[in-house]
């Protein structure tokens, strides 16, 4: 049977009528927590053009979050700083080659990532599915706030412009950039690449690969408790954290991704709010997101919203 075309697809993602109220609470009880960050320079991990910090700050729950914070060695006046988000399974690269560019740039390692497990470790595979069936303790409650709590880090910094904040990342990197984007509207312009998080139901039945297949394996275990996953999920859901975002965002997708659909990307850039969006579909590319083609266009679209 052929398959509808991917800019054609109908979600089936519906949004809660309290979507916005459960995470305006969430959003409340994190700003009561203090960040207490600290910051330790790494001269191993430096260059002579850019600076190496480990970063450790706290966030939801008490748990305490690393980061690498990487700033150009020459700078003069306050920074343009992006933030850059994680894949599933691959844990935080230092993101030497932002600062290069000129940005104060954060590496986020959320909750579960291995410098951010001594208190919470599911595993991978497991966070994917983690107290699935209760959006009050599933993985990802805790797990997004720790990426929305980077800005608050970035914000606390005398060297960063808090008026040139921007959000990056691809696949797992990719929904959290729009979880990040929609929570925080200090975010000036974010990039993502091959959403993940985005259509979890649509994806398990688009595709057969994992992480999305985590939740496949689980409801055969469990078939009776779809119904709870589903909703559960749809308080998670990138394509409805998306009517949130007003700032500038680009969404990129390889049409022949068989790891994040590229019908959901489609659906949740449909989704964004913003009057200032666009998608780039990158044909014979997979779940590279056509990044080899797109890096340029996202270099040029960050230095034009963040005035670099």
């Amino acid at each position: 049977m052929s398959r509808t075309p991917p800019d054609q697809y109908e979600t089936t993602v519906t949004r809660p009528d309290d979507f916005d109220a459960f995470w305006d609470d969430l959003l409340d009880q994190a700003a009561q927590i203090p960040l207490n960050a600290t910051m330790e320079l790494v001269p191993l991990r430096c260059t002579p053009e850019v600076e190496v910090y480990d970063v450790h700050y706290d966030s939801l729950y008490g748990v305490r979050i690393a980061g690498w914070y990487a700033l150009p060695r020459e700078r003069s006046g306050k920074l343009p700083a992006i933030a850059q988000m994680p894949g599933y399974k691959s844990d935080p690269g230092i993101p030497r080659g932002l600062a290069r560019q000129g940005y104060a740039a954060f590496s986020a390692a959320p909750r579960g990532k291995i410098r951010s497990n001594q208190q919470f470790n599911p595993g991978y595979p497991g966070l994917l599915t983690h107290n699935i069936i209760d959006r009050n303790t599933y993985s990802y409650r805790g797990f997004y706030i720790d990426a929305a709590r980077v800005i608050d880090f970035l914000l606390s910094r005398d060297e960063v412009d808090s008026e040139r904040i921007g959000v990056t990342g691809s696949s797992q990197g990719g929904g959290l950039t729009i979880s990040t984007a929609a929570l925080r509207p200090e975010v000036r312009a974010a990039a993502a690449g091959a959403p993940y998080l985005c259509g979890y139901m649509d994806a398990i039945e688009l595709t057969h690969t994992y992480p999305y297949q985590e939740i496949r394996d689980y409801l055969r275990l469990y078939p009776e408790r779809k119904t709870a996953v589903r909703e559960t999920l749809a308080y998670f859901d990138g394509i409805n954290f998306a009517p949130r975002i007003t700032c500038p965002v680009m969404v990129y997708i390889g049409l022949q991704d068989n790891v994040c659909p590229p019908e959901t990307g489609y659906a949740a850039w449909r989704a964004i709010a913003s009057e200032d969006k666009q998608i780039y579909p990158y044909d014979g590319h997979g779940h590279d997101a056509g990044g080899v083609h797109h890096r340029p266009i996202m270099a040029d679209f960050f230095k034009t919203h963040l005035k670099l």
